[in-house]
């Protein structure tokens, strides 16, 4: 997980407003079939939205640190019930954050 500064953090929210949920996290939670594929997608995309459905038991912001945790990425956003993570692809690089100023 990187810290993202306030800057890189609304970029990247700006970048994720269009994405459609390409996950769904239902009662069954964060099962590691769940994160691992989370996982794969993060490095094909990058940048990738969840949806927590109803029927799940688990807070959205926990679930988020948990996924996060597990997939080693970083939160950009929990609204509702919509999860945006971030993870820099080794091999297909395509976001460039802007600096930060650390």
């Amino acid at each position: 997980m990187i810290d993202l500064s306030s800057k890189q953090r609304a970029f990247l929210r700006s970048m994720s407003h269009d994405l459609d949920p390409i996950f769904q996290v239902g009662k069954n939670g964060a099962t590691p079939e769940l994160v691992e594929a989370i996982s794969e997608a993060l490095e094909k995309r990058e940048l990738i939205k969840l949806n927590v459905l109803k029927n799940c038991a688990d807070e959205p912001r926990e679930l988020a640190e948990l996924i996060a945790g597990r997939s080693r990425s970083t939160i950009v956003q929990v609204m509702g019930k919509k999860i945006t993570l971030y993870r820099e692809s080794k091999d297909n690089k395509e976001i460039e954050l802007p600096k930060s100023k650390k």
